[in-house]
Formats: C-alpha cells, sequence, structure tokens
C-alpha cells in the first residue's frame, strides 16, 4: 500500500507557493510508485486551478468549508489576516477529524501552518509533520515563541535556500532541518508552452505581485530616469495587487503611459521573458524569487536587487546576472548603465551560467531531494 501524502496549503491569492504545491504533487506522482500525494482543499480555494489538477489526475480531499468563504481571491494585510483568523476557526475540528480517520503517512504543511501545527502539538498525530518555510520568515515575538514550542513535535523542516536554513538552524537550534530547492521548473509544461521572440524594442520585464515586498514604486522612479534619458525604453509588469491604483497613477501622473504598462497576471510568461532585454527584480525580500529561475530557464539577462535570501544565491554574486544594491537608485542606475556596455560575450556568458544554476529547480531534482530527506529522517524515527 503507498504511503499518503497531505499537502496543506489554503492561498488567498496567485502566488508562487501554489505552483510549487502543485509541481511537488507532480514530481512525487511522475517519479514515484510508493507514494500518493493529495491536497487538502480548505475553503475552495484550489477550484481555480481546477483545468491544471484533472489534467495531471491530482487528487484532492475538501474541508467543505466552501459556504463560509464568498470570495475565493483577496488582497490586503488585513483581510489576509482575518481569513487566516477565520481558517484556524473553521477549519480546527474537520482537519482534526480528517487527519484521525485518514492516517496520511506524512503532512506537508505549506501555507496558513499555525493551525495544523497547533493540532500536531496538542493531539500527537501519527503523521509524520514537514513544515516548509516558503519564503524568508519574519520572526516577531508571537512567532518566534509559538516555533519555539512547536518545533518540538515537528519532525521535518524545509527551506528553499541556504542561507535560510543557516539562519533558522541558529536561531532554533535545529538538527532536523533540510534545504529542499522548490520544484519551479516542469520543463515538459514549458516546452509545450507557445512562447514568439520579439526583439524588436528595448523592452524590460519585471513579474511579481503588486505588493510592497516587489518594490515596484523604486523601479518607477528609476524608469523614469533612464526614459527621460532614452525615450524608446518600454517595461511591462505583470501582476495584481493591492499597489496597482499607486502603481497607475505613478505612471499617468508622469506622463509614462507609453513607456509603463501594466498587463495584470498572466499564465504563460514566457513570451515576455523571451521578448525582453532583461528581467528586472526589484524585491526588498526573496527567497529564492521563482521568476528569477524562470528568466535564467528562459536564457532572459537579469538585473536583481541583493536582497535576503534568494537572489545572490542563484545570482552566485554576479557571475549569473547583474545585482544591484538592494533599494539604492543610484545602484540600479550604475548597474543598468553597465548591462548597456557589456560585451555580447559576457552577456551571454551570464545566461549560459544562470540556466545551469536554474536547472537544479526542476521537478526531478526536487523529488530526489524530498525522497532524500524523508527516507533519512524515516530511519530517525
Amino acid at each position: 500500500m503507498n504511503k499518503k501524502i497531505y499537502y496543506w496549503s489554503p492561498f488567498f491569492s496567485n502566488i508562487a507557493t501554489t505552483k510549487a504545491v502543485i509541481n511537488s504533487v507532480i514530481s512525487l506522482k511522475k517519479f514515484s510508485k510508493e507514494y500518493d500525494p493529495v491536497i487538502i482543499d480548505v475553503f475552495g480555494e484550489w477550484e481555480s486551478e481546477k483545468d491544471l489538477l484533472i489534467k495531471n489526475e491530482i487528487k484532492i480531499i475538501k474541508l467543505e468549508l466552501d459556504n463560509f468563504f464568498k470570495e475565493k481571491k483577496i488582497h490586503g494585510y488585513f483581510k489576509s489576516r482575518y481569513y487566516q483568523i477565520k481558517i484556524f476557526i473553521l477549519a480546527f475540528l474537520p482537519l482534526i477529524r480528517l487527519i484521525k480517520k485518514n492516517r496520511p503517512d506524512f503532512l506537508i504543511l505549506h501555507l496558513v501552518t499555525s493551525l495544523p501545527l497547533l493540532l500536531n502539538f496538542l493531539f500527537n498525530f501519527k503523521s509524520k509533520v514537514i513544515l516548509r518555510i516558503s519564503g524568508l520568515p519574519k520572526l516577531n515575538i508571537v512567532r518566534n515563541f509559538f516555533w519555539k514550542i512547536v518545533f518540538k513535535k515537528i519532525n521535518i523542516v524545509t527551506t528553499p535556500t541556504k542561507a535560510t536554513t543557516i539562519y533558522l538552524k541558529k536561531e532554533f537550534n535545529l538538527k532536523n532541518i533540510h534545504l529542499l530547492r522548490d520544484p519551479i521548473l516542469n520543463v515538459a509544461e514549458i516546452k509545450i508552452k507557445k512562447y514568439y521572440k520579439d526583439n524588436n524594442s528595448n523592452k524590460f520585464i519585471a513579474i511579481g505581485r503588486l505588493t510592497k515586498q516587489k518594490n515596484f514604486l523604486f523601479l518607477l522612479r528609476c524608469f523614469k530616469i533612464i526614459i527621460n534619458n532614452n525615450p524608446k525604453t518600454y517595461l511591462t509588469i505583470l501582476g495584481e495587487g493591492e499597489d496597482y491604483d499607486e502603481l497607475k497613477n505613478f505612471i499617468e501622473t508622469n506622463n509614462l503611459n507609453k513607456n509603463i504598462f501594466l498587463e495584470g497576471f498572466q499564465k504563460n510568461i514566457y513570451n515576455y521573458l523571451v521578448s525582453s532585454n532583461a528581467f528586472i527584480l526589484s524585491s526588498l525580500w526573496e527567497d529564492p524569487g521563482f521568476v528569477l529561475v524562470e528568466a535564467a530557464y528562459s536564457n532572459t539577462l537579469i538585473i536583481s536587487s541583493n536582497c535576503q535570501n534568494g537572489p545572490n544565491e542563484i545570482l552566485e554574486n554576479g557571475k549569473n546576472g547583474f545585482l544591484f544594491e538592494n533599494n539604492k537608485e543610484n545602484s540600479f542606475l550604475q548597474k543598468f548603465k553597465e548591462l548597456n556596455e557589456t560585451s555580447e560575450k559576457n552577456i551571454n556568458l551570464m545566461k549560459l551560467n544562470a540556466k545551469k544554476m536554474s536547472k537544479k529547480y526542476s521537478l526531478y531534482n526536487h523529488y530526489k531531494s524530498l525522497i532524500k530527506i524523508i527516507d533519512y529522517n524515516q530511519t530517525l524515527y
């Protein structure tokens, strides 16, 4: 009988973690006959991925809380916190019943993890718990206290970057923490996407949620200066989020409508990547930055902020792309100038190095690492 792995990852908007969960499940289904992966649907949030789930024959178990959540996609800090509290209260008993009835061998926890972590601490589930730290965590007093308690009952902790692994290992004196790179690249899926290359103009692309983290207003200020010096420079930003009105207002106020475009969330980003001179990541923090990996695999040059924790790891301190000081306008403009002065030979070498690095984030490499971590820890318990 196959071992059951249940994924817990309730989400409120289009985020990279959703893709990571789906690709992790696909990797297990594709490369293993020993494990049976299932996603827990808390309030109907996975309905938005229905076509992809059906296509890949991914199993879903519903907690049947759909009627309590009229909105499936939300934005904003306070609204998301309200939803998290609501999930904590309404899913408390249904999740206990589900785990006790179905007895999965492993629970992999991605988002809104406080509820399953607390239940595991209180009820000593037979399931082995794997906590996935999806990004660089902000350790406020409450989270720090809570984690120190519940970590005692967690079997495995995984993180997406070496830097975060080292940081958490030191902070909590963890012995069961492992680097597990996200399964960002589904190579078979990428190959069937239709995309074309357009080199007709001086285009640049930025992709991500329109939030404070992505720091797009900083990027617009920089491009205002660049466009003033070269009016035939263009920037497209893909994504949706609470900062949309602020960004749109900046573009209109500064008469940048003909040069800077907000094109919303796009499922197929490869048209944009391969048709751009460079992909720009302006984030205040990333861990590791999914689109960095996708851009690298697409042979698109990368300009990135040297923020914690992922970009430097992926770009290998500037070997695989241009790194500028986080949130520093002069540093960004200097790197942009360097890009225009760098030889085609050196640009192509950066692209090649980045593509080699990106392959560490394939489905198969994720699968190998995940199974190795599970098998190793099974010998400890």
